[in-house]
């Protein structure tokens, strides 16, 4: 019986494979982008009924937010027009939140549900930082990096069936989508995705932010700033799937020539 499941397993792993329209890199897909929005809805809803959302019509924080949130998905929309990808975005309806709370982070839920924590801002420092940090955020929705992690949990967790998993009403699944995206789960700028994910985001969400009309190169004082409240107490990187401080500034030096292509200042 257990290698009737195993054999079953590889088989849903192996038809379940897509490639992904911008990385152009195979991924595991064992549920839908429909779902998944649907599931991201349900819980970004309630995450700002829990929390404080402060007023763009009140507060200039929120605003920029917003402004920034604006300009990059412009971008993004655009960018996959011009490769004739626009069915890609389909079902993104983007919001974006600026949540009163002292943690320093970020995310993206599925279809464009963006947050950012007040706490956030001290270190961003400035709306192009800002723009780097919800660049690379979105970056990792638009590369669908969440279905992924989902669908290989769900492997792990003997969920799925060939040709996609039956999520409506699945509690495992459910906890599985609340393990990523949930309030306290493992997403955001400063926690962990595969070291594969994190190059790919860091790469898109440069030329996303280059696009929007932001100086990408603000990448590289945002990191150093991280590296000092990190006060040497990261873990070393082959303990950790997320790169260290050191290695992400060297990684975004190396990225920037071609995001610098990309690169239009705002109002020229």
């Amino acid at each position: 019986m257990k290698k009737i499941l195993v054999f079953g397993a590889f088989i849903s792993v192996m038809v379940s494979c897509t490639q992904n329209a911008i990385t152009g890199r195979n991924q595991l897909a064992l549920i839908s982008e429909v779902e998944l929005q649907s599931m991201a809805v349900q819980e970004y809803r309630q995450f700002l009924s829990q929390n404080r959302v402060v007023s763009a019509s009140s507060n200039k924080d929120a605003e920029m937010v917003r402004r920034v949130g604006q300009r990059l998905t412009s971008a993004i929309t655009r960018y996959y027009s011009q490769k004739g990808l626009a069915s890609e975005l389909e079902g993104f309806q983007w919001e974006y939140n600026l949540v009163d709370s002292k943690d320093v982070n970020a995310w993206c839920m599925p279809g464009g549900k963006i947050v950012v924590y007040t706490g956030l801002l001290p270190v961003t420092q400035n709306e192009a930082a800002l723009a780097v940090v919800v660049g690379h955020e979105i970056a990792h929705a638009v590369a669908k990096h969440g279905n992924e992690r989902m669908s290989q949990a769900m492997v792990a967790e003997g969920i799925g069936t060939i040709g996609g998993a039956v999520t409506s009403g699945n509690s495992k699944v459910n906890s599985i989508f609340n393990s990523i995206y949930g309030p306290g789960a493992t997403i955001g700028l400063l926690l962990p995705n595969s070291r594969k994910q994190e190059l790919e985001a860091d790469k898109f969400g440069l030329i996303f932010t280059a696009m929007s009309g932001y100086n990408p190169q603000e990448a590289v004082p945002l990191w150093e700033r991280m590296q000092k409240m990190s006060n040497g107490q990261r873990p070393p990187e082959f303990l950790s799937t997320h790169p260290t401080e050191e290695n992400r500034i060297a990684r975004l030096k190396a990225l920037m020539p071609e995001a610098l292509k990309y690169y239009k200042p705002i109002g020229k």
